[in-house]
């Protein structure tokens, strides 16, 4: 059980972790991220979680969304960091680090 909590807490309770990591890459679709979370990070949050949280990211400043046409002419909206999301992402890498340093001693082999 406390390692099903651990795992919960650090996948669903902290989705916008995954979505930064993500929109840091490049401009993403918002339907796509879930599935995209899965791909890359081994487990998929609801749909409407993961639109419930980027409005809520976009409402705080977090994150952005960019209109385009596509070549078809259709509009398309893609959400985008901020420089106020970048940083908060900074801080959280910078967090997590420590963390896990306090904990297991040394450093994360990751790049920066």
């Amino acid at each position: 059980m406390p390692l099903k909590r651990l795992r919960e807490s650090l996948t669903k309770g902290n989705l916008w972790l995954y979505i930064f990591a993500l929109l840091r890459e490049r401009p993403r679709y918002p339907y796509r991220i879930a599935d995209l979370i899965e791909e890359r990070f081994g487990w998929k949050p609801a749909r409407v979680t993961t639109y419930i949280v980027l409005k809520r990211l976009q409402a705080e400043g977090y994150v952005r969304v960019a209109v385009r046409v596509n070549e078809r002419g259709r509009t398309r909206h893609y959400y985008v960091l901020t420089e106020k999301g970048e940083e908060l992402f900074e801080e959280a890498r910078r967090f997590m680090r420590e963390v896990y340093s306090s904990l297991f001693g040394g450093e994360i082999d990751a790049p920066e």
